[in-house]
């Protein structure tokens, strides 16, 4: 549910500290927005601590998150790629530390890093391939099963993440979700 990248991280730490380069260090707090839909950007974002959702908000103002992103993971590298806006909104949900890197030194680590350029590739290829299985799943199971394999896969995670984004996670009604949450308490299943 809360994908993360600790191989992406731990080179960019270490580069981070042992390198002056034009990495910076930032933090936004809780319902802050990163990176707004259809904005062009010139940074890309890599995870240091906490966790994001990344989500479109269509023309009625309904969003579709499509996933959360926790340590290690970046965000605004496709952007560099298409040289298009931003694809969608990225907003804290926790206390957030990133790193940020100009589109110019994050293609330039690209030409220059082969490691760094691997590791990207690596973790643009993993975001693609989790999201169809992840969408077959939900619209192939009922509610109670999509709840129910999100608390193996994150179990805290009604703690951490609101209701509404959980509902919106999986593309489903507020009602619908606090309905079968109530029947999984009921039955003693979570």
């Amino acid at each position: 549910m809360i994908r993360r990248n600790p191989e992406l991280l731990a080179y960019i730490n270490e580069f981070y500290i042992e390198n002056e380069s034009g990495i910076l260090e930032e933090k936004y707090h809780p319902k802050q927005r990163i990176i707004e839909q259809n904005r062009r950007y010139n940074w890309v974002y890599i995870i240091k601590e906490g966790i994001t959702k990344c989500y479109l908000s269509d023309e009625n103002g309904k969003d579709f998150i499509q996933e959360f992103l926790g340590e290690g993971m970046e965000f605004g590298e496709i952007e560099v790629f298409s040289c298009n806006p931003s694809f969608c909104c990225i907003e804290a949900i926790t206390e957030l530390v990133v790193y940020k890197i100009s589109y110019i030194d994050f293609n330039t680590l690209l030409e220059n890093d082969k490691k760094f350029n691997r590791l990207v590739i690596k973790s643009m290829a993993a975001k693609i391939s989790y999201k169809a299985p992840r969408h077959s799943y939900q619209q192939s199971y009922p509610i109670e099963d999509n709840i129910l394999r999100l608390q193996q896969l994150f179990p805290e995670f009604t703690k951490i993440i609101s209701k509404n984004d959980i509902a919106n996670y999986l593309g489903i009604a507020l009602r619908s979700l606090n309905r079968t949450l109530n029947q999984l308490k009921d039955r003693n299943k979570i």
